[in-house]
């Protein structure tokens, strides 16, 4: 898969809710992931709340989002990040090491639990951008 930009947007628990309103207005595919489908124990109240979700257009469309976690502030108007994925992990990790020099890393680019690399950081002109390379099976 070639790496991929696209914007990441938060929500305060409606996330479920945002990504089907704009499934219905963008037509394409639908995936949500609810915070207890990756074995862990889920926090208090997110019983029904999205960790991923990811729309994807067959004209090349794609936008994600998820419900803030547990412990981060939701902000509106600066709920969004700018997400790079795919599987080419050079290329990624060169984009990561350039983004997070001189800036912020708020999640280290590491395994994750749901079995990828993913790192979040905000660069030096204050975007937040988050990382993720797909783990080939």
């Amino acid at each position: 898969m070639a790496s991929r930009l696209n914007p990441y947007i938060s929500f305060s628990g409606d996330a479920r809710q945002a990504m089907e309103f704009y499934k219905s207005v963008l037509g394409g595919d639908l995936r949500l992931s609810g915070y207890g489908e990756f074995g862990s124990e889920v926090p208090p109240g997110y019983d029904d709340k999205i960790m991923h979700g990811m729309l994807e257009t067959s004209g090349g469309l794609t936008l994600m989002g998820a419900d803030v976690p547990p412990g981060m502030e939701h902000k509106a108007g600066t709920n969004f990040a700018v997400s790079l994925s795919g599987d080419d992990a050079d290329e990624l990790r060169g984009y990561w090491e350039k983004l997070s020099a001189e800036g912020a890393v708020s999640v280290p680019l590491e395994k994750q639990m749901w079995g990828d690399v993913f790192g979040m950081c905000t660069d030096k002109f204050g975007i937040t951008w988050m990382v993720n390379i797909s783990e080939q099976v």
